[in-house]
């Protein structure tokens, strides 16, 4: 019988060719704290309703508050906002700093380096293996209108990058 594994290392190689923009959610846990970790699993879902997911590893030490978590704001990054996904990729401390933040109406705070804030409410949860995918209705969002504004943050290989404008 053929195996189906395959070396998990070279597999997340083969998915760092796809770039993808950065976010940062932020959930409130169970004393009203707020916690944060950085996703490049966003997408958008549905138009009507409006719905959005994001993955969430099994592993991550931020796992159950998110997961516990009935309301969350995802923070679309622009390049500003580097610093900021690197805290909150980190193993380690999880608190999100307020005074360093944007409050917004479900509680969850925003940055101001954000591009676009999406307010959620739990829609769903279904297994992805080693994940959670995890949906939410927006219920609020705001976003950068002056596109020349900020640049938004790539992920590719590993690495931070920007976009370098294309030609017309």
């Amino acid at each position: 019988m053929a195996s189906d594994a395959v070396d998990t290392r070279e597999f997340r190689n083969a998915l760092g060719c796809f770039a993808t923009g950065v976010t940062v959610i932020t959930a409130l846990d169970g004393k009203d704290e707020a916690a944060g970790i950085t996703v490049n699993s966003f997408s958008a879902v549905s138009l009507d309703p409006p719905l959005v997911l994001w993955s969430l590893s099994r592993s991550a030490e931020r796992f159950a508050a998110f997961e516990k978590a009935e309301s969350f704001t995802i923070n679309v990054l622009g390049t500003e906002g580097a610093e900021i996904s690197s805290r909150f990729a980190m193993k380690g401390e999880s608190r999100v700093d307020l005074a360093a933040t944007v409050p917004t109406r479900l509680g969850p705070p925003s940055f101001a380096e954000a591009l676009a804030v999406f307010e959620c409410v739990k829609h769903a949860h279904y297994d992805g293996g080693d994940h959670i995918i995890v949906v939410g209705r927006v219920r609020d969002f705001t976003y950068a209108r002056d596109a020349g504004a900020m640049e938004p943050l790539l992920f590719f290989r590993g690495r931070y990058g920007a976009i370098t404008g294309l030609k017309s």
